[in-house]
C-alpha cells in the first residue's frame, strides 16, 4: 500500500460536489421540517389531532401515544423520498455506497422500528412529567435524558451497532497485541478489538473507541484495515485514545448535561408561550408537541456553532496527542491523505460551513498540522 504524496485533485473535485449537494439537500429537509411544524401549528391541524386521538378513550397515555404515531408517520413520510436520495441514491452515485434498495430498506426499518420505540416511550415520560410538575418538568427531564444518553454510550457496542452491523474479534494478532499495548500505556481499559464490517454498506473507512467502562472496545472497520497499514492504524487509534487521556468523554458528559438542562429550560419557555398564543389546554396537552419539537429544534440550531467549535478544540488536541506518542508523522499525513480520498472529505470547505457543519478541524488544517512540524 503505497502512501499518497498529496490531495489527488480528482477525488477532491468530486467532494467539493458532494458536499454541495448534501448541504443543499440538508437545507431542504430544514425547509420540509419547518413547513410541517409550521402546518400543524398555524392551521389547528395539531388541535384537531389531538381530538381524534382521544376520542378513542382510556388513559391520557393512549392520546399521547396515537398522536405521536401520526405526527411522527408523517414527518417520515413526507421526507422518505429526500432520504432515499440522499442516503442510497447520491452515495451510490459517487461511489461511496455497497448497500442494495433492500439492505437500505432493512436498516430503515430497524432504526424506524427503534426510533418509534424510544420515541414513544420518551414522549409518555415528557408528558406525564408537564402534567405531574408543570413548573419543574424541565429539570427533571434534562436529568433523564442525561442519563439515556449516558446508556446509550454504554450499551452503543454491546447492543445498537450490532443491529446494524456485524462485529466480530480481530483475527491479527500481531495487529491485536500493538493496539492493545497501545490503549494500555494510554491508560485505557479495554475488552478486545474488533473489526466491524463497514464494506456492507460503505467504501468509506472509520474506527473509534466504543463502550463506557465494562464495554469498551477498539472497533475498525473492514474498510480500514483493507486499505491502510498497520502503522498508520496505529496513528487512528493513537488520535481516539487522547480523548481517554484527555477525560473529553466527562468532559463531554458534563457539557452535555449543561447543554440538555438549557435546552429544557428553553423550551419550557417556549412552550408556555406556545400554549398561550396556539390557545392549548395546558402545557401538557399534547397538541402543544410540535411548540416543544421547535423550541428544541431552534436550540440546537442556535448552539451547533458552540458545540462544534468546542468539538474541533478537543479534536486538533488530540491529533497532537496522537502525533507525540507514535512520533509517526508520515503516517499520519498519509492517513489524512487516504480518509480525504477514501471518504470523499471536503480537504478545505468554506469558513461558514466549518462553523455550522464540522465537529472536527478539515483534512487542509489536520494535513498542515504535519506539515508545519517538518
Amino acid at each position: 500500500m503505497t502512501a499518497p504524496s498529496s490531495l489527488d485533485p480528482q477525488r477532491q473535485e468530486l467532494a467539493k460536489e458532494y458536499a454541495r449537494i448534501q448541504r443543499r439537500l440538508s437545507f431542504v429537509e430544514l425547509g420540509i421540517f419547518v413547513l410541517i411544524l409550521a402546518l400543524f401549528l398555524l392551521t389547528g391541524l395539531s388541535s384537531s389531532l389531538r381530538d381524534w386521538a382521544a376520542q378513542f378513550g382510556g388513559p391520557y397515555f393512549v392520546t399521547v401515544a396515537l398522536y405521536g404515531l401520526v405526527l411522527g408517520a408523517t414527518f417520515f413520510l413526507i421526507s422518505l423520498p429526500l432520504d432515499f436520495y440522499s442516503g442510497h441514491i447520491l452515495p451510490t452515485r459517487y461511489g461511496l455506497n455497497t448497500q442494495s434498495v433492500a439492505g437500505w430498506v432493512s436498516d430503515s426499518v430497524k432504526s424506524l422500528t427503534l426510533t418509534a420505540v424510544l420515541g414513544i416511550a420518551g414522549l409518555e415520560v415528557l408528558y406525564w412529567l408537564l402534567g405531574e410538575f408543570p413548573i419543574w418538568w424541565w429539570v427533571f427531564m434534562a436529568a433523564l435524558l442525561w442519563l439515556f444518553s449516558a446508556a446509550s454510550l454504554w450499551l452503543a457496542p454491546l447492543l445498537l451497532m450490532p443491529l446494524f452491523y456485524k462485529i466480530e474479534p480481530l483475527h491479527n494478532p500481531e495487529l491485536v497485541a500493538r493496539l492493545t499495548r497501545l490503549a494500555e500505556s494510554a491508560g485505557a481499559r479495554v475488552r478486545g478489538v474488533y473489526t466491524m464490517n463497514m464494506s456492507s454498506r460503505t467504501t468509506t473507512a472509520n474506527a473509534m473507541l466504543a463502550g463506557l467502562g465494562g464495554t469498551r472496545r477498539i472497533i475498525l472497520g473492514d474498510t480500514l484495515l483493507a486499505n491502510y497499514t498497520d502503522d498508520e492504524i496505529e496513528t487512528v487509534l493513537a488520535h481516539e485514545l487522547a480523548h481517554h487521556v484527555h477525560n473529553d468523554l466527562l468532559w463531554g458528559l458534563g457539557f452535555e448535561a449543561v447543554i440538555i438542562a438549557v435546552g429544557m429550560w428553553f423550551a419550557s419557555v417556549l412552550l408556555a408561550w406556545g400554549v398561550t398564543v396556539f390557545g392549548y389546554l395546558g402545557v401538557d396537552d399534547i397538541a402543544s408537541l410540535p411548540v416543544f419539537v421547535a423550541a428544541m429544534s431552534i436550540f440546537g440550531v442556535l448552539t451547533m456553532p458552540l458545540t462544534n467549535f468546542l468539538s474541533r478544540q478537543r479534536e486538533r488536541a488530540a491529533d497532537l496527542y496522537a502525533l507525540k506518542t507514535t512520533g509517526n508523522a508520515p503516517a499520519f499525513r498519509s492517513v489524512m491523505l487516504k480518509l480525504a480520498g477514501q471518504n470523499l472529505s471536503e480537504a478545505d470547505p468554506p469558513a461558514w460551513v466549518r462553523t455550522l457543519f464540522y465537529s472536527h478541524p478539515p483534512i487542509s488544517e489536520r494535513i498542515g498540522i504535519v506539515d508545519r512540524r517538518s
